[in-house]
């Protein structure tokens, strides 16, 4: 039987400018400590005392990541992002501010959400995805039926996925997604609720750099 194909790839490099000595350190000594299993597991049972299991699909220069794990010390924080450099930028931060609730993957998000449990989540960030704003390119969208599925399966009932995007378009595309799904409710009540960002957001490296069609838009859904 020949091997299933690879999903498409949803993200754009893996690496830019040469790693600096501390990068490559932290990349070769920190990160093995904190890297996620490779086969099948519960994340509850690595952190058992945590209140709470969030996971960040492409913590990007790990901002949001590491700002999340300092405001809530009791959450156990899951970061997946296949870009090198952004990985040793977390690294950095967590060596830096002595965080120690956070794990890592460093590759494709999706791989590491097919071996988490089910139900094992309350949370899930999605903050300014590569938007592939070309028609013919939207099928590399990470925002697709069978993510949303994966979604549902690992947030325990009342879990949040947050995605957050400045492309007009990924936004509209994102609620035709989630729309089709009977697991999500949008949140949303009044405009300010996707015009203004979360109170408990920490805002990141690339939204401020302001390099889509418009303002940001904040999107909420619930697992139900």
């Amino acid at each position: 039987m020949p091997a299933a194909a690879s999903p498409l790839r949803t993200f754009g490099r893996t690496k830019s400018r040469s790693l600096k000595p501390r990068q490559a350190r932290l990349l070769k000594d920190l990160l093995p400590r904190l890297a996620l299993p490779e086969t099948p597991f519960d994340p509850r049972t690595l952190a058992p005392g945590s209140e709470a299991v969030w996971l960040e699909v492409g913590f990007g220069g790990g901002e949001h990541l590491a700002g999340q794990a300092a405001l809530h010390p009791k959450v156990l924080l899951l970061g997946a992002e296949p870009f090198l450099n952004g990985q040793a930028g977390v690294l950095a931060r967590i060596e830096d501010e002595g965080l120690g609730n956070i794990r890592l993957h460093g590759g494709d998000a999706r791989a590491l959400m097919e071996r988490l449990a089910d139900a094992s989540l309350e949370r899930i960030f999605v903050l300014f995805p590569d938007p592939w704003p070309k028609s013919r390119h939207h099928k590399r969208r990470l925002i697709q039926p069978t993510f949303i599925a994966e979604a549902a399966r690992l947030l325990a009932p009342g879990g949040r996925l947050r995605l957050a995007t400045d492309w007009a378009d990924y936004a509209d595309w994102t609620l035709l997604q989630f729309a089709r799904s009977p697991q999500f409710r949008w949140t949303a009540e009044r405009a300010d609720h996707w015009r203004l960002p979360p109170a408990d957001h920490v805002t990141t490296r690339y939204q401020t750099k302001r390099l889509g069609d418009c303002a940001p838009i904040w999107l909420e859904f619930e697992r139900l």
